[in-house]
């Protein structure tokens, strides 16, 4: 009776355990510099954020004269394109303001701190598409649109790692 009581505790035990896949920072830090490089090459300063699975910062790089506004605002994109970007299946921030998910027309969405539906977040999957792995969100060029490119360009540069 002793021994099924152990094992029966460790069986439990073993089933309350949560495991996350997530980039790990190397690769995330190398994704968020290459956003910085290539919104830098075109002659803006951005800052770059990669949040993980958990919806936290998991890299911040910034450029050399960035807007101190674009440290949030990348964050919030990059927790917007991740949570939502799970949520309703879309790759970047411009796909769910084009399928109207900012929420209904008195913006209950838009109330949520971290969220911020603005073009520049990219949603982080595995290379075969499927698993959601957090968000990139860059903030900082004139626009948005220059933004979302800048991010888009480091995933594609980088996804075929994310195994």
């Amino acid at each position: 009776m002793m021994v099924a009581g152990a094992w029966h505790s460790v069986a439990c035990a073993q089933s309350h355990i949560v495991s996350l896949q997530k980039l790990d920072w190397s690769t995330a830090e190398h994704l968020a510099a290459e956003a910085v490089r290539v919104c830098q090459a075109q002659g803006y300063s951005v800052t770059a954020t990669v949040v993980d699975t958990t919806g936290h910062q998991q890299v911040v790089i910034k450029g050399d004269t960035v807007p101190l506004q674009s440290l949030s605002v990348s964050y919030r994109k990059a927790y917007t394109a991740y949570s939502y970007g799970l949520a309703f299946n879309k790759n970047t921030t411009s796909e769910l303001i084009a399928a109207k998910v900012t929420g209904p027309a008195n913006g209950a969405l838009n109330t949520i701190p971290e969220v911020l539906f603005v073009p520049g977040g990219v949603t982080l999957r595995t290379a075969s598409g499927g698993t959601v792995l957090g968000g990139l969100g860059v903030s900082g060029a004139p626009g948005g649109d220059k933004d979302e490119a800048c991010a888009l360009a480091a995933v594609k540069k980088f996804q075929a790692d994310f195994q």
